[in-house]
């Protein structure tokens, strides 16, 4: 067990005091109020995971010297003896518990995000297998209590999807969906086989944190803007209106489309959050990239066009090559309520490499 530095489990719980005492003093105006609750709230189970700690520590320590005492009472020192396993077992977990909460914490977990599906290779099946990618996390989204609202679709032409992109929006969404990019393959006997033979499609997921304008800042004079005649089905409505909303990021060559709405106002919102959204995932990116240029990648920060995942119908299997488990219950992850047990596997990976990167494993 690597020990945890005592001087910043101290530091931790100095400025835990000293934002209780201002906050206690009611001196701070509203901006300084709103920082400090923010800060306490996050600080909060910190500073529990450390009490439990300590107190675990301090009573493996009165156990252990009641064992090595020679003048105690020997039924007391078996007592101890016998207490010890329980309280060695406490001390590890209370230990393993404030490691995580120690780790760097990735500013963007509490965020809402961008969630995009693309058939990849495969035609019309990898169309459906879209489809049915967008309807699990949907469903996903819809028990976890999240709002998904879609900003662009393009459907294929025998169902399912081309493209889709929509927001999923709730606290820690990020968190919990990041890992989910990258290809996604699928090996299943399409309606459209006669001869039952297994055909192999994909699609690709991207989920990019929503960024706010304190995030990323656009400049106007970056953009070019164009308004044009909403594509597909939608009556006269789209002969006549000219909603659609094409932003063009010029010093990146990042292109937005969006025609959802029936107002040119919300489309141009939607486009704009977007723009942000990817804008930020790039920046992440180059970020990540530069500091995981000496080391492996983290899991979730992986090149998209490697295939992350499969979904074996003949087998009701899924296998995540990332981090080799397979799982038999293809129909319950497809229906959202299975997926979670990938995710908390792809959280525990991830955070066993941030421990080893940080020396703590």
């Amino acid at each position: 067990m690597t020990p945890l530095p005592p001087d910043r489990l101290d530091a931790i719980l100095a400025r835990h005091d000293i934002a209780t005492a201002t906050l206690s003093a009611g001196s701070a105006d509203a901006e300084t109020f709103v920082q400090l609750s923010r800060e306490l709230a996050e600080l909060d189970p910190v500073v529990a995971a450390i009490r439990t700690y300590r107190a675990a520590d301090e009573n493996l320590r009165g156990v252990e010297a009641l064992i090595e005492e020679p003048g105690s009472d020997p039924e007391m020192r078996a007592l101890a003896a016998d207490e010890k396993p329980e309280a060695e077992a406490a001390l590890l977990a209370a230990h393993r518990a404030l490691q995580l909460m120690l780790l760097p914490k990735d500013a963007a977990d509490e965020k809402s995000a961008i969630l995009e599906v693309r058939a990849g290779t495969g035609g019309d099946e990898a169309a459906l297998f879209a489809g049915d990618l967008f309807r699990m996390y949907a469903k996903y989204a819809e028990a976890k209590g999240w709002k998904v609202e879609v900003i662009s679709e393009s459907e294929g032409t025998v169902g399912g999807y081309r493209e889709i992109v929509a927001e999923v929006k709730g606290r820690g969404v990020f968190a919990r969906l990041k890992f989910e990019s990258g290809a996604h393959r699928v090996q299943r006997v399409p309606e459209t086989e006669t001869q039952g033979r297994i055909h192999t499609s994909a699609a690709t997921v991207a989920v990019l944190p929503e960024a706010e304008d304190v995030d990323i800042v656009v400049n106007e004079s970056d953009l070019k803007i164009d308004t044009m005649r909403a594509q597909g089905a939608g009556g006269q409505h789209v002969n006549k209106t000219e909603s659609a909303i094409r932003i063009t990021h010029i010093p990146s060559g990042i292109v937005v489309f969006v025609q959802e709405e029936r107002s040119q106002h919300k489309n141009r919102a939607r486009a704009m959050a977007l723009l942000r959204a990817r804008l930020y995932d790039a920046e992440r990116t180059a970020k990540d990239a530069a500091r995981a240029a000496d080391r492996r990648a983290q899991v979730g920060s992986g090149d998209r066009s490697e295939r992350i995942r499969t979904y074996n119908f003949p087998q009701a299997r899924v296998t995540d090559h990332r981090i080799n488990l397979t799982l038999y219950k293809l129909a319950e992850i497809l229906d959202g309520t299975a997926l979670d047990e990938l995710v908390d596997a792809l959280v525990t990976e991830h955070q066993a490499e941030l421990l080893a990167a940080e020396g703590m494993a």
